[in-house]
């Protein structure tokens, strides 16, 4: 079974089960994290979010923004800003949830509005992103309800051993 299946398969069955509708205007107490297991913060809600005190970006916040530099912004810009070829995420991660957001980044998306198509490409098949989806989503949804400033994170807790462990297993080391 390839991986692009098994996150596709993952995706869906998170969009079916996906407790909460598409949020209209995320803010920064829905985002707020109520809930930590291994150094991963979770909302009210079970999704993963940030954890941001005193300048100190919580791990997955930080490697969101690496993981965000390194494979999106070329298209999406700098800290998810937008640019003339692709939308600000900073404003769609507003009113996309969580299960959305795994779907549309690993199966893609075309889109047609005012006689123009826009696509998204898949990213399901692509180690470097889909072993990252939470700190990706984590990352833009603190950008999006503006948790986090832009450019890079001047503080990060450490990596916890649990996000070392799960990147050792996805990357197949």
């Amino acid at each position: 079974m390839s991986p692009g299946f098994i996150i596709s398969a993952l995706a869906a069955v998170l969009i079916a089960c996906a407790t909460s509708p598409a949020r209209a205007e995320d803010t920064k107490e829905k985002a707020a994290s109520v809930k930590e297991e291994d150094g991963k913060h979770f909302d009210a809600e079970g999704n993963p979010t940030f954890k941001i005190e005193n300048g100190v970006v919580d791990w997955y916040t930080f490697s969101g923004y690496r993981r965000y530099h390194a494979d999106c912004h070329v298209c999406h810009g700098p800290d998810g800003v937008g640019s003339s070829y692709a939308p600000a995420l900073t404003t769609s991660m507003k009113n996309i949830d969580y299960g959305t957001f795994l779907s549309i980044v690993a199966e893609g998306r075309k889109r047609t509005s005012g006689g123009k198509e826009s696509v998204m490409p898949a990213f399901g098949e692509n180690k470097n992103v889909y072993c990252y989806l939470d700190d990706l989503y984590i990352y833009l949804r603190a950008r999006a309800v503006e948790a986090a400033p832009r450019g890079r994170p001047p503080k990060k807790a450490d990596k916890p051993e649990a996000a070392t462990a799960n990147e050792a297993s996805c990357m197949g080391g």
